[in-house]
């Protein structure tokens, strides 16, 4: 009977630079700065390199917010202009988003999840320096932003998904809707959880997003789905969603009117750990 063998150990330091990367591409932003850069000076080398930061994404990680503003500011630095796609949960103000949009002008892709003190003023100032942008996706905690001068600034605009508690928007009921409707005609995705529109709202949309394939207006309980906009929706919409669907395989916990402010409160709160990382010189 032969002998089993130990597999051979691989020496990581020794890996070609392309493989590295592909390794590496697969880890977060905070991973890398934090983890991946401290292996070897193979490792960092490619950890120093603008394509590794094309896409940043800095989700929550236990890492308190002074950290993540200072490590999302040496990402943006490291990626030399060629940022595409940035993810941020938790964390992030009118001064940090405004930092990233002097030096990210090719931006396709922001994704904010509860950020918190970030003010309706400060975003649309930022996303106006963001010509290309295709996809906007925000969830939870947002005030109610200027959306025609989102549309107008981002005519490249293919996705939108907005996310708040349902009732607790100073927004008028179709204000949203109906600048949607006029600035964002290249919609191809559109997601409005909890939204105040009402079916005159929902009417706009649809007559002037032509292109629109995929819908969602889950938990927007103004709209009711009758006689011939219930027929318009499910003929011209490849993927709907309706207002009483389930949300069980949202991204995010779906927040209802029912929710106490207890909750927001969680959403701003700083985790506790002191973690630090090293900038790549």
């Amino acid at each position: 009977m032969a002998s089993s063998s130990s597999p051979p150990s691989v020496n990581w330091a020794e890996l070609p630079a392309e493989l590295i990367s592909l390794i590496l591409i697969r880890l977060t932003t905070v991973e890398i700065l934090n983890n991946a850069q401290k292996v070897c000076r193979s490792w960092r080398l490619v950890c120093k390199q603008p394509s590794m930061f094309r896409k940043i994404d800095m989700r929550n990680n236990g890492t308190v917010g002074y950290f993540k503003d200072k490590m999302c500011r040496h990402a943006v630095d490291l990626s030399e202009g060629g940022l595409v796609e940035i993810s941020m949960e938790h964390y992030g103000d009118d001064r940090l988003l405004s930092y990233i949009a002097e030096r990210s002008s090719n931006l396709r892709r922001l994704r904010l999840a509860m950020t918190h003190p970030l003010t309706s003023k400060g975003f649309v100032n930022a996303v106006m320096k963001f010509p290309l942008l295709e996809d906007l996706e925000i969830f939870h905690g947002y005030p109610g932003f200027d959306l025609k001068t989102i549309g107008q600034s981002c005519p490249l605009l293919k996705t939108l998904k907005l996310n708040r508690p349902f009732l607790t928007s100073p927004v008028k009921y179709d204000d949203e809707a109906l600048a949607i409707a006029e600035t964002m005609p290249n919609l191809r995705h559109l997601e409005l959880f909890g939204n105040r529109l009402t079916n005159s709202g929902l009417n706009a949309i649809l007559d002037n997003c032509l292109h629109l394939e995929h819908l969602d207006i889950r938990r927007c309980f103004n709209i009711h789905l009758v006689r011939d906009l219930e027929k318009r929706c499910s003929e011209r919409i490849r993927d709907f969603k309706r207002p009483d669907d389930s949300t069980a395989d949202s991204s995010y916990h779906v927040t209802s009117d029912t929710d106490s402010s207890e909750e927001d409160d969680d959403f701003c709160s700083d985790d506790s750990d002191d973690n630090a990382y090293y900038l790549l010189e």
